[in-house]
């Protein structure tokens, strides 16, 4: 859970950026999960109120090649989807963005609650793996 401010979207990434760096993403898959989250986060507090406790509710879940982010709040009076907006436009390519890098995207509305999800392709570290070596033949002297 996290507050309902803009602050949230840095701590949200924040923590997902080092949970994910720790367990041996790729750097490049953990900026476009990131990306994601932060899209999502920062569309909720624009266009959609928070949850009854006030808060928003921020997951994400990883397996083997694949991380779903989601962000809950209260809902909002239009269903998010993404826009296309003009070159001139000053905003609404949040879910634009998102739809480009995620896999898939969705909607599920729970009771009170609105939640947008993304999955992303992700790649790991290759784990297990014997470091290789290289060898350098030893020089001799000729002599």
């Amino acid at each position: 859970m996290l507050p309902y401010a803009l602050s949230s979207v840095a701590a949200a990434r924040q923590r997902l950026s080092a949970e994910m760096l720790a367990g041996g993403m790729l750097i490049g898959a953990v900026d476009d999960v990131v990306l994601v989250l932060s899209e999502l986060l920062s569309n909720s507090l624009r266009h959609a109120h928070p949850l009854p406790s006030g808060q928003l509710r921020v997951s994400w879940t990883c397996s083997d090649d694949q991380v779903e982010v989601s962000v809950s709040d209260g809902g909002a009076t239009t269903e998010p989807r993404a826009g296309r907006p003009t070159l001139s436009s000053l905003g609404g390519r949040g879910l634009g963005i998102v739809e480009y890098i995620a896999d898939r995207w969705g909607v599920r509305h729970e009771g009170d609650s609105t939640t947008v999800w993304a999955v992303v392709h992700v790649s790991w570290q290759a784990r297990n793996a014997t470091p290789r070596t290289t060898e350098t033949p030893a020089l001799r002297e000729v002599g």
